[in-house]
């Protein structure tokens, strides 16, 4: 059976008056044990350093009188909480344990060394499981007896309050045990998603284009890494650009997930980490935590403002060659605007052509140098509620035309910022890329395309997940996209997965899609 297909027969979660053991108590173990806890389980704490244990049980105990506070919890929830809430001394103190899960050191024998002690100690029925966000949880339970009730339950942080728990089968879990796990997590008011034992496992992995393409732009100088968050943003709907969330998750620790990947992939181009990243680990720039990372946090600094153009006048009319393809809402707001739209022949293509002569069209995996006139503009979440678009251009594009381009944007209610002549442009070339890894795991096996899309949208706060973002633009729009970026940069990160060539050919459904 493939580790994300569900078994029929339904299972039991772990029953709330059975024994939830952290090993490890970080700020993601005192997490996690404050979510059993909660959800109504005893719950023993247990770390190798003497007192730490201690320490990590006051400090829940300090979060559940906050809860009480601000009206989250009653006070009678929260003293019996208390009374189940107990620090271990001593790993033997766990015997009667129903579920371990540890949050210890990210070092493979480290956690071998803890599994292989908890095998002598616990129960035969007891679930053994691993926080691990980007060690093989195959190879953790490669070093026990009994490697079929072991399995991962990847948290996100901080686990009280995100939903997403990843439920990691490891190559020899029994299904059983991963089902009893994601019971157990949704009893614990998580959303629980199941996914094979692949690097990064679902989030992780699919989500390096985000940070990667970003990056990728600032080292092309395409544009600064303020423009590059504002465009994400306030273009594709993201919730936070990757300059300032990874400030914010740590250059070290950010940087160490891509590595990670990359390198459980066999250096594949898709994964491949940013160098001028690694100068920022190097340096010590680790972002918030360091005072310094892509951004300054100096008291008193400032963050730098993204680049916005200056106010230009809008074009008198415009001719429209096409639909529009995923930007055809801009016909309607056009109109709207004042601007008299012209519209000729769908099957000339999908542009907009300005009274200057030159052309504006959807970003497309090209350049603007390959053509006479063109000024290329992003891919936009929704072109209704966007408050800023990216427009860019080649050196030699008539400055007439791009101040038409900028004007009519601006006249559309949308800040424009201008950037290089990027291919792809920013939220374009990043989503092609999400979709495509997402399609890729899918058809792998690695989860299930709700799984994915949930995943994403809970793991990550993206707008849309990966696979219902495809839908939305359409069966060839990614495909045509990756192929000309592919073209432009010819070093394998953009070529095509079989997938999204499978997908891209395959016979539309009844829906159209």
């Amino acid at each position: 059976m493939n580790p994300v297909d569900p078994i029929d027969t339904p299972v039991d979660p772990i029953g709330r008056s059975r024994t939830v053991a952290v090993v490890g108590t970080g700020t993601m173990g005192q997490g996690i044990a404050q979510v059993a806890l909660v959800a109504g389980h005893p719950v023993r704490l247990y770390d190798a350093l003497p007192g730490r244990a201690a320490e990590a049980a006051d400090a829940i105990r300090v979060r559940l009188d906050r809860l009480v506070e601000k009206g989250r919890m009653a006070a009678a929830e929260r003293d019996a909480a208390r009374g189940r809430l107990r620090p271990a001394a001593a790993l033997t103190e766990l015997a009667d344990a129903a579920l371990v899960i540890e949050a210890v050191l990210e070092q493979l024998t480290v956690k071998q060394e803890l599994f292989t002690a908890l095998e002598g100690i616990v129960a035969d029925d007891c679930l053994l499981a691993t926080n691990t966000s980007s060690l093989s949880v195959t190879a953790i339970a490669g070093a026990l007896i009994h490697p079929g009730r072991f399995v991962g339950l990847h948290f996100f942080n901080p686990a009280p309050l995100l939903p997403l728990v990843e439920v990691v089968s490891g190559h020899a879990t029994d299904e059983t045990t991963a089902t009893r796990a994601r019971a157990t997590a949704a009893a614990w008011g998580k959303t629980p998603v199941r996914c094979a034992d692949t690097p990064g496992f679902i989030v992780n992995r699919v989500a390096r284009p985000f940070y990667a393409e970003a990056f990728a732009v600032h080292e092309e100088h395409g544009t600064d890494p303020a423009t590059i968050d504002a465009i994400l943003k306030e273009s594709g709907g993201f919730a936070m650009g990757p300059f300032e969330l990874t400030d914010l998750i740590g250059q070290d620790v950010n940087e160490a997930v891509t590595r990670s990947v990359w390198e459980a992939f066999f250096h594949s181009p898709k994964f491949i980490p940013s160098l001028a990243q690694r100068r920022l680990v190097e340096s010590r720039r680790l972002g918030r935590k360091s005072g310094r990372g892509w951004f300054s946090y100096a008291e008193g600094e400032t963050k730098p403002a993204p680049h916005t153009a200056e106010r230009a006048d809008a074009p008198e009319y415009v001719v429209v060659e096409g639909d529009l393809g995923p930007a055809g809402a801009l016909i309607g707001m056009i109109r709207e605007a004042g601007i008299t739209v012209r519209q000729e022949d769908e099957d000339k293509g999908t542009r907009l052509l300005l009274p200057s002569g030159g052309q504006l069209a959807l970003a497309d995996g090209q350049t603007s140098a390959e053509f006479r006139d063109v000024v290329y503009f992003d891919l936009a979440l929704d072109y209704q509620s966007a408050t800023r678009i990216a427009l860019g251009a080649a050196q030699h594009v008539e400055e007439r035309t791009l101040k038409e381009a900028t004007g009519l944007f601006q006249a559309l209610g949308k800040q424009v910022s201008v950037i290089g002549d990027v291919p792809g442009m920013i939220v374009a070339r990043t989503v092609a890329m999400l979709v495509d890894l997402a399609l890729d795991a899918a058809a792998k096996r690695a989860a299930t395309r709700q799984d994915i899309d949930t995943a994403m949208r809970l793991g990550v706060s993206y707008p849309l997940g990966p696979l219902e973002w495809n839908e939305k633009l359409g069966r060839d729009w990614a495909w045509e996209l990756l192929g000309n970026l592919h073209e432009s940069v010819p070093t394998g990160r953009y070529a095509r997965s079989l997938a999204l060539h499978q997908w891209s050919y395959a016979a539309p459904q009844e829906d159209g899609s």
